[in-house]
């Protein structure tokens, strides 16, 4: 009896486990999400502040949507790849995909397609346009990286080593952080170049030291020696059928940042509107750090009935956290302090930000929730569900956004409210969701309840 409840006790998903499986993964994130407000930082310190602001804010969301198709590389290799042929299939799946967002990249950056997107669809002041493109063509490799990157950081995260993505993530910040304070004490660049450049050495430094920090798995467990394995075989299409809704999903989500960008151009003021909007976007993705991490965290631990409800307990205890922290920050002198002696933003743009940020209270909380229910369902293989509640997201950002346009609504508020609300819709679906695949006889938000066998 002793033995058993030993066992059981060891057995168990402890908060304390699952913290230390999740903080390096978190604190990846969160390094990360640093390196936006480092990079703005210095721009913030050059000449043309505003206008390169507005500038680096649209490289950025077209980069990131360009790349992703392949941001969900890292749960599609969390959740897949056990053995040596589905290490090796994958590595061929993303070598594709790197080949071809890079060559839309190309396009985009070095051809007329520049000028429809930036300046027909977007509907970006010239003033702004003219330094997007170079931005662009500086950051014309950044897909290819980030898509090796994360396929790799997949296997370090299945197989346990999540510290070592913690420690690329450091290298990474010092990399484009370093990048941004030389070229801007040394080089006389716009701040439009040295902030494309920073990024790009930032995603190519982690790239390379993701590559050596797999040389052990792969030397290992993912040898060729171990190339027979139990596992049933996986075909390309089958691959491609599992990842299509998770790129689905990505693609919506970075949307919503074009499509605000969009919504900014066509309201008053909008190179003020268009420069508050990356330091707020910023401030908004680092209070998400916590929840970008969770996903691959609740795929890898989410193992039988027993692990269900402690994954549960610490997604509640997370958004209850990270709510208190954005009270904190909202609402005493550190925002001030954040935006205007960190940032060194002007007093229009800096107060813009600021009164636009308390509208986002509850936002990273959401976040958190979205992360868990995405988790659960990925690791079921329901990825298509996972897509329909980023359409349902999408679509209600739409819709806002519209109505902020023929109504003409202050425009970083109605961004504000947009993606509030369809955040909250995608959270209501995927509890729908997550529901059909609890066991018959509980309910998602009971006492007692764990995953379907």
């Amino acid at each position: 009896m002793l033995n058993d409840a030993s066992n059981k006790e060891k057995s168990a998903l402890s908060q304390q486990k699952i913290f230390w499986f999740w903080l390096p993964l978190f604190a990846s994130w969160m390094l990360m999400t640093a390196e936006g407000p480092f990079v703005t930082a210095v721009i913030n310190r050059l000449p043309d502040e505003v206008i390169m602001l507005a500038a680096q804010g649209i490289v950025v969301s077209l980069s990131v949507l360009i790349e992703s198709p392949i941001i969900n590389l890292l749960a599609t290799s969390t959740a897949l790849v056990k053995d040596r042929p589905t290490y090796l299939l994958l590595r061929r799946f993303t070598i594709h995909w790197a080949i071809f967002l890079t060559i839309v990249s190309a396009l985009v950056a070095f051809t007329p397609l520049f000028d429809f997107v930036v300046l027909t669809l977007l509907g970006t002041p010239e003033p702004v346009a003219r330094w997007v493109q170079p931005g662009l063509q500086i950051m014309t490799f950044w897909s290819a990286a980030i898509a090796w990157r994360r396929f790799l950081q997949g296997l370090l995260i299945h197989f346990g080593y999540t510290r070592r993505i913690a420690w690329g993530t450091i290298i990474r910040l010092i990399s484009s952080a370093g990048t941004a304070a030389l070229l801007g004490l040394y080089s006389g660049f716009p701040g439009l170049v040295i902030g494309a450049s920073a990024l790009m050495a930032g995603v190519i430094t982690e790239a390379a030291y993701t590559t050596l920090a797999v040389r052990p798995l792969l030397n290992d467990q993912l040898s060729a020696a171990r190339a027979h394995s139990t596992e049933s075989e996986m075909t390309y299409q089958e691959l491609f059928r599992f990842h299509l809704p998770l790129a689905g999903t990505s693609v919506l989500t970075l949307l919503a940042q074009p499509m605000v960008t969009f919504s900014l151009a066509r309201l008053a003021n909008p190179t003020i509107s268009l420069a508050a909007w990356p330091v707020t976007f910023q401030v908004t993705l680092m209070a998400r750090a916590a929840a970008m991490a969770w996903p691959e965290a609740v795929i890898a631990l989410s193992k039988d009935r027993e692990t269900f409800l402690p994954i549960r307990l610490f997604t509640f205890r997370m958004a209850a956290i990270i709510t208190a922290l954005m009270v904190v920050f909202l609402f005493t002198p550190l925002s001030a302090f954040y935006l205007f002696v960190i940032q060194d933003m002007t007093p229009v743009v800096g107060e813009l930000a600021r009164s636009s940020l308390t509208l986002f209270l509850l936002f990273p909380a959401l976040a958190v929730f979205t992360s868990w229910l995405r988790g659960l369902l990925i690791k079921r293989r329901v990825t298509n569900q996972v897509n329909i509640g980023m359409a349902i997201n999408l679509s209600i950002t739409a819709v806002v956004l519209a109505a902020g346009i023929i109504f003409q609504l202050p425009g970083l508020p109605a961004a504000a409210v947009a993606l509030n609300l369809a955040s909250l819709g995608e959270v209501i679906y995927l509890t729908w969701c997550t529901g059909k695949i609890l066991a018959p006889d509980i309910r998602l938000l009971s006492r007692h309840q764990a995953l379907a066998p």
